[in-house]
């Protein structure tokens, strides 16, 4: 079994997940601060230190059993906490804190791409076995696994950040009955693994990422 495992790819994804939620939530807590709320930048989350931003299941356990059984890679860390009443609008000011972070990770997934671009080399070569080169591997998975990191958050499911920005685009009183399934939000999203509906965001990130290196330039 061990020597199906490509000890390189479990790195580089590793590595390539845990940069990506860190810059993820580093983004809401940035945003939050410049839209009045100190909260999460004196709490020390406007950083890119891994170790501020880390759950333990979400960011290692559960990121490295998907790695090592060929699961989707997926994960999460330590949501930023959100002090609205600091915020001037806060529906509106806690939908823009609630998309930075997808919005973050889609422009990691353009990094990527262009990573892709500069190395002159297709999906096709990245899939082939005589290229090895660190380089393609850490384009092609920045670009991936940010895609799907962005579609996964903006499913508007509570709590996930596209369930925010839905209630901040939404009439109020809509609003407050979205918010209320908040408590119920992970078993609507067990709900939809188990459905497929998880299979096909992931080949629609596969099917974007496919995109963007075939783009003609």
């Amino acid at each position: 079994m061990l020597e199906h495992f490509n000890v390189a790819q479990i790195f580089i994804g590793f590595l390539v997940l845990l940069f990506s939620l860190t810059v993820h939530e580093s983004a809401h807590a940035w945003t939050a601060w410049r839209l009045g709320d100190p909260t999460g930048r004196l709490l020390g989350r406007v950083s890119l230190n891994p170790l501020v931003h880390l759950d333990p299941v979400g960011t290692v356990l559960f990121p490295l059993l998907a790695l090592v059984t060929r699961l989707p890679l997926i994960g999460w860390a330590k949501p930023v906490p959100v002090d609205i009443l600091k915020l001037k609008n806060y529906r509106r000011d806690f939908m823009l804190i609630a998309a930075a972070g997808p919005t973050a990770n889609v422009l990691l997934a353009i990094i990527g791409a262009i990573g892709m671009r500069l190395t002159a080399w297709t999906p096709g070569d990245v899939a082939s076995v005589h290229v090895s080169a660190p380089i393609a591997l850490l384009s092609v998975t920045m670009l991936e696994l940010n895609l799907l990191l962005a579609i996964f958050n903006m499913i508007p499911v509570p709590p996930l950040d596209g369930g925010t920005v839905l209630a901040g685009l939404l009439p109020a009183r809509i609003a407050d009955v979205l918010d209320g399934l908040r408590p119920y939000g992970f078993i609507i999203l067990y709900a939809l693994i188990f459905t497929g509906v998880l299979v096909r965001i992931v080949r629609m990130s596969d099917y974007l990422a496919y995109q963007l290196l075939t783009w003609p330039l």
